[in-house]
């Protein structure tokens, strides 16, 4: 009887140690119930600023607002849903010169904002700017400069020239128009080398397209399907 009722409580042992009372941790997110997403490096995402930014008064440091206007999907799930906020600063403001050099304006985005309040850190920076007049990109790092005003300011004076030519003969014969012309190109000479340069100027409202740099995490679980 004693063997028997040894035997029982060895075999009882067994079993509790092969079957513990503490549940596995299902706390930590796996793939199967979607726990970590990932913004893959040079995903686009479709932007529009929330306010105007102008080369004329902006400074370095200044905040830039903007929200994403269409989803990004990976695989097949949404990862940043249309109206996410975006938050950034501008790096760099360059002015126009008034012989020499186009406006410039750099700026990076740093925040993503979900309509939950769910925040994610990222580097993005500006790939294109559809939605912006007379400009382009200058270098990958994202700068938007002002096109070329050379053709501008060349007229300028072509029209000075032939304005103080007509002012010119019609006083003075072919002679006065002469120097009438070269009157009118000096003043129209003067005009450009006074004048800065157009700024880049963007309203709210304007379209841009960011580029996330670097492969970013996000909380599966925070961001709505």
């Amino acid at each position: 009887m004693r063997t028997i009722i040894l035997l029982l409580l060895v075999g009882g042992l067994a079993v509790a140690q092969a079957t513990p009372g503490t549940q596995p941790d299902t706390s930590i997110a796996s793939p199967a119930n979607g726990g970590q997403l990932t913004i893959p490096s040079g995903t686009k995402v479709p932007l529009a600023l929330k306010q105007s930014i102008s080369t004329k008064n902006a400074r370095d440091g200044d905040a830039v607002y903007a929200v994403t206007t269409f989803p990004v999907v990976v695989n097949d799930r949404i990862v940043i849903p249309a109206g996410t906020y975006v938050q950034g600063r501008i790096s760099n403001v360059k002015r126009g010169g008034r012989i020499k050099g186009r406006a410039e304006v750099l700026m990076h985005f740093s925040t993503l904002i979900y309509p939950s309040g769910y925040t994610v850190v990222l580097p993005g920076a500006v790939e294109n700017v559809p939605g912006a007049e007379k400009t382009s990109m200058k270098d990958e790092e994202g700068t938007i400069r002002q096109d070329s005003q050379t053709g501008e300011k060349a007229k300028t004076v072509a029209t000075a020239a032939g304005t103080g030519a007509v002012v010119g003969g019609l006083s003075n014969g072919v002679k006065g128009g002469l120097i009438g012309a070269g009157i009118g190109g000096g003043i129209g000479t003067a005009i450009g080398l006074l004048t800065r340069g157009n700024d880049v100027r963007m309203e709210a409202g304007t379209t841009l397209e960011m580029m996330i740099q670097r492969e970013v995490p996000l909380d599966a679980s925070r961001v709505p399907k």
